[in-house]
């Protein structure tokens, strides 16, 4: 019996998750290999989803390929959960493969997002899918992908470097604040996403387990546990993360977040948590601890109702 005549038996009825089966072992495949060489830039044969390339379709291909009917899964846009890309990549997850939809990220085991790492520390039982929409980190210093794949082999990121350096020449700063390049496991450079630099340091020696997927570009990579990422940066000109001095959450108070400027009615300039999840978990918090002590905090309750 050959392999073809084993796939042509397979019923539709064992077709679990829009994917085939052949497609599923594809992509796993490449998730192996991805996770065995941590930052390398596996080719897979992107398939066509019900979602255009460039929105998530990458992502949405991995978690489809890994989701059992006993996962629980969670999709955020930017820390939204109700984004209307995640809305959607929600519902379509959930309506093929019958598994469990969840929105706190501590009980999610697997965290599909777009632009984001969850405020809450992951664990070793969870996977956090990454939306890619430019995998290869040396597109701004080189067009021609032989070379691009020349310098990786060679590990020559020389270029890398002199464009952050040319970047402090004319800013005082390194400006580029989403998809931050990193070097993992001291071998390959990889683009971190457009997550913000904020999270960066998340996926260092973190205890969950990182896939990246690239639909348009049909690549997937990978930053397995306990892997060290260090983003490239000069001795005299330390990595820094986003803060904005003074900053708070209007809804929960929280200064310690990422954090998003949103314009108030009044003209001003005023912040909110990008994590929305963790934002109302924070409030619920303070409200059962305001109700056990039997105070009210008017400052708390005005941050609510804004």
């Amino acid at each position: 019996m050959t392999l073809s005549t084993v796939l042509d038996s397979v019923g539709q009825e064992a077709t679990f998750g829009l994917l085939d089966e052949v497609s599923k072992r594809e992509i796993r495949r490449a998730i192996l290999t991805a996770v065995a060489v941590p930052g390398y830039q596996v080719p897979f044969g992107s398939r066509e989803m019900p979602v255009s390339r460039g929105w998530g379709s990458g992502g949405l291909q991995i978690t489809l390929a890994i989701v059992g009917p006993d996962d629980a899964v969670k999709v955020i846009d930017q820390g939204d959960d109700a984004g209307v890309n995640a809305v959607n990549l929600r519902r379509l997850i959930v309506g093929h493969t019958g598994c469990e939809e969840e929105s706190d990220s501590r009980v999610a085991t697997i965290i599909q997002s777009r632009h984001r790492v969850p405020e809450d520390p992951l664990r070793a039982d969870q996977t956090l899918v990454l939306q890619v929409p430019v995998p290869e980190p040396l597109r701004g210093v080189e067009r021609d992908m032989r070379e691009q794949q020349r310098m990786h082999a060679e590990a020559e990121y020389s270029r890398m470097w002199v464009a952050l350096y040319e970047d402090i020449v004319r800013n005082g700063v390194v400006t580029k604040t989403t998809g931050y390049p990193c070097l993992v496991d001291g071998r390959y450079v990889l683009a971190t996403t457009p997550i913000p630099r904020w999270d960066v340091p998340k996926l260092n020696q973190a205890e969950h387990l990182t896939l990246f997927g690239a639909g348009r570009e049909k690549r997937i990579y990978a930053v397995p546990p306990h892997t060290d990422v260090e983003p490239l940066t000069f001795e005299d000109v330390p990595f820094e993360v986003e803060r904005t001095p003074g900053a708070s959450c209007r809804r929960c108070g929280a200064e310690e977040a990422f954090l998003v400027s949103v314009p108030a009615t009044n003209g001003t300039e005023t912040w909110l948590c990008s994590d929305t999840d963790w934002c109302d978990r924070r409030i619920r918090a303070a409200r059962a601890a305001r109700t056990t002590n039997g105070t009210t905090d008017g400052t708390t309750e005005n941050r609510e109702a804004s």
